[in-house]
């Protein structure tokens, strides 16, 4: 990675570091590397669909095209296309961004066990990792399981998402936490809470009517 464009890239200077990245890039064909960060940001900036070409492109110029895989895989995956990034995941050895980026892919498809599986093989469990556990965890529907990994994440990471899933699989066992939690999830941000509450509006309505016939 070229430092440099990466502290214009993180100081808000995003055109002028890719500018640069383009430049390098036209100069030295063949280095993985420029492709790999440019695709990276651009990526990060939601430009998907350029991220693919640039690292299609990249993988009939470069050496060793199977590095330019991993990448690729998260631009199909934001693009919803699963099959073709768990092809290219299947070629990659099995390390925790890879078991990740599975894990991700077998949540969207809905093979929730293919899912955990790879989602538990992951060494280091870091605050992403969790929230996937705790996703994976609702889908099978053990909310407990999914509450002890949704706490876990510390509580000035926790996102409207991850306090208004608090809300939900506490909902049943101690509602007046859950909605502490619910609250703080659509003080934090109440265009998600909105659209939480329609997509868990069946469950809510469940655990609600299991709370009155208590």
């Amino acid at each position: 990675m070229d430092k440099k464009i990466d502290n214009l890239y993180r100081n808000d200077k995003t055109d002028e570091a890719i500018h640069q990245l383009i430049k390098k890039i036209d100069e030295h064909p063949k280095n993985v590397d420029n492709y790999l960060q440019l695709s990276t940001y651009l990526i990060e900036q939601g430009s998907f669909d350029q991220a693919q070409k640039l690292l299609e492109q990249a993988q009939h110029l470069v050496e060793k095209p199977q590095e330019l895989s991993y990448n690729l895989a998260v631009a199909y995956y934001m693009q919803g296309e699963f099959d073709k990034a768990l092809t290219l995941l299947d070629k990659i050895p099995n390390d925790d961004l890879t078991l990740y980026q599975k894990a991700l892919v077998y949540l969207k498809l809905g093979q929730l066990q293919k899912a955990l599986a790879y989602a538990l093989s992951i060494k280091n469990k870091d605050t992403l990792v969790k929230e996937l556990l705790g996703d994976i965890w609702m889908g099978l529907g053990d909310f407990k399981q999914a509450e002890d990994n949704y706490r876990q994440i510390p509580e000035d990471e926790r996102s409207a998402k991850i306090n208004f899933l608090l809300g939900i699989v506490l909902f049943d066992h101690d509602k007046e936490e859950a909605e502490k939690f619910l609250a703080k999830s659509k003080k934090m941000d109440r265009k998600y809470y909105q659209q939480a509450e329609n997509q868990y509006a069946a469950i809510m309505k469940m655990l609600s009517d299991k709370e009155k016939g208590k």
